[in-house]
């Protein structure tokens, strides 16, 4: 075998396995607006939870990477029992504005990531699930 079929081999099997994830649609979705409100403590991502919840059935399935990179950094990240993982976001102003380590029963967002990376359940809930 060639070098360069080789080289064409590796670039092709990179690109069937990047375009295995799903991307959802984020059509009416203000992600700079939800990205810049962090911990939700300017208020404006509350605006925006019916969207979420209306279409949380779309976000299942998302890696773990592309929901970071859609709604940024988790406000929280847990770990949880087989290699699964919670993301917090929350969505409303709340003692964890003044300091993150201070309990809050503020609205949130969690997603719970299988332990391949992919977002099986999507809950809001006060405080932490």
């Amino acid at each position: 075998m060639s070098f360069s079929f080789r080289i064409s081999c590796f670039l092709l099997l990179i690109g069937l396995l990047s375009s295995c994830t799903k991307q959802p649609d984020l059509s009416g979705f203000d992600v700079n607006k939800f990205v810049q409100d962090e911990a939700g403590c300017q208020g404006s991502r509350g605006s925006q939870v019916d969207w979420l919840k209306s279409h949380k059935e779309n976000l299942k399935g998302v890696s773990s990477n592309d929901i970071e990179d859609i709604f940024g950094k988790p406000d929280i990240q847990q770990l949880a029992d087989r290699n699964q993982e919670y993301y917090v976001y929350f969505l409303e102003k709340g003692p964890h504005c003044d300091k993150m380590t201070n309990p809050s029963q503020a609205y949130s967002m969690a997603f719970r990531f299988s332990a391949i990376g992919l977002a099986t359940e999507i809950t809001f809930q006060r405080g932490l699930p």
